[in-house]
C-alpha cells in the first residue's frame, strides 16, 4: 500500500491537488506546471530512479539537457521553477527529508524587454477595425479595455457584466488564484463597452453565458486564442510591425502609467502583481525614451541648448 501511495503517479495526483487547494492556482496555471514536470518525470524514467531519489547531481544534468534539447534560456528558468516548487511540495509531504533543488540554479537571462504599442499605435489598431461587420465595434472594446485596464487576456474572456460598474468607472477583476481586484475603467472604454453592448443586446446568446461580457456570434463567450488571432491580425492590417499579442497592450499599459509618473505600488494592484518586482520588469521603459526625456528635461541640457 506504502508502494502504491508513493508512485510516480500518487505522487503527482497530490501535487495537482496541493497546486489547486493550497495555492489557489487556476487550472491553467496547474496544466502548465504539470506540462513542465513531465520533462523531469521523462528524464528520471530514463535513469530508472524515482523523483525522490534524484539527488542535486541529476537535476544539474536534468537542467543542461534542456538546452540540449533546443529550449531556450526563459522557458528553462520556468521549467526549473516549477522543479522547485515540485521538490518544496514533497519535502512538506513527507515525500522526501531533504530538497536536492535548493542549489538548482536557473541560467542567467538577458535583459528582455518585451515590445509596447504607443497610444498612437493602440489609436492605430483601432483605426483598422471594419465597424461595418459583426464583430468590429467588440474587438474595439475589447483592445481598449485591455489597454485602459491592464487586462491579462484570461480576465478579459472572462469578465462579466456583473463585475462592471461603469457608473462608477470600475470593473472588478478575477485574477491568478481566484484573487479579486478592483481596476478603474476609462471614459472611453466605457463608451465602446456601450456602444458593444448595443450589438450583443440584439445576439441569440447561449443558456449559460449571459453573463459574459465579449462573445463570439454563436453566443458563446471567447477564448483566448481567438483574442490572439483577432490582435494579430489587426496589428497586420494597421501596419505594425511589431511582434504584438494581448499581452503588449498590457504591457504598454503598464509602461504608459509609469511614465506618466504613477506610483509603482498603485500599478502593481492595478496589474494584480504578489510582488513589485514583477511589476519593476513589465513597467520598464525603453531606454531610448528615458535617455530623450533627461536629454530634453534636465537643467544641465536645458542651459546648454539655450
Amino acid at each position: 500500500m506504502e508502494k502504491d501511495k508513493n508512485s510516480t503517479a500518487n505522487i503527482v495526483k497530490s501535487y495537482v491537488r496541493y497546486l489547486k487547494l493550497q495555492r489557489n492556482y487556476s487550472s491553467n496555471t496547474i496544466e502548465a506546471y504539470q506540462h513542465d514536470l513531465e520533462y523531469l518525470l521523462n528524464y528520471s524514467n530514463s535513469l530508472e530512479k524515482s523523483v525522490c531519489d534524484l539527488k542535486i547531481e541529476d537535476l544539474r544534468h536534468f537542467s543542461a539537457t534542456l538546452h540540449d534539447f533546443g529550449i531556450g534560456a526563459t522557458s528553462q528558468a520556468r521549467i526549473l521553477s516549477g522543479i522547485r516548487s515540485f521538490y518544496h511540495f514533497l519535502l512538506i509531504d513527507g515525500y522526501i527529508e531533504q530538497d536536492p533543488s535548493e542549489l538548482l540554479e536557473s541560467p542567467r537571462l538577458g535583459e528582455h524587454l518585451p515590445e509596447v504599442l504607443t497610444t498612437e499605435e493602440v489609436d492605430m489598431l483601432e483605426n483598422s477595425i471594419d465597424l461595418s461587420t459583426a464583430e468590429g465595434q467588440r474587438n474595439k472594446a475589447i483592445i481598449e479595455t485591455l489597454f485602459s485596464c491592464g487586462l491579462r487576456v484570461s480576465e478579459l474572456v472572462n469578465l462579466k457584466i456583473s463585475d462592471l460598474y461603469l457608473d462608477d468607472e470600475y470593473i472588478k477583476v478575477l485574477g491568478k488564484g481566484n484573487k479579486e481586484r478592483l481596476v478603474p475603467i476609462s471614459p472611453n472604454a466605457i463608451k465602446q463597452i456601450k456602444l458593444w453592448f448595443i450589438d450583443r443586446n440584439l445576439m441569440n446568446i447561449k443558456p449559460g453565458e449571459e453573463d459574459y461580457v465579449f462573445l463570439n456570434r454563436r453566443g458563446h463567450h471567447l477564448t483566448r486564442t481567438m483574442i490572439l488571432i483577432m490582435i494579430k491580425r489587426l496589428a497586420k492590417e494597421a501596419g505594425i510591425m511589431k511582434t504584438i499579442s494581448p499581452h503588449t497592450l498590457r504591457h504598454s499599459f503598464a509602461t504608459e502609467l509609469l511614465k506618466g509618473g504613477a506610483d509603482l505600488r498603485a500599478i502593481q494592484m492595478m496589474l494584480g502583481h504578489e510582488s513589485v518586482e514583477t511589476t519593476q520588469i513589465y513597467t520598464h521603459i525603453d531606454t531610448t525614451t528615458l535617455r530623450d526625456e533627461i536629454l530634453n528635461h534636465h537643467p544641465r541640457n536645458i542651459m546648454q541648448n539655450s
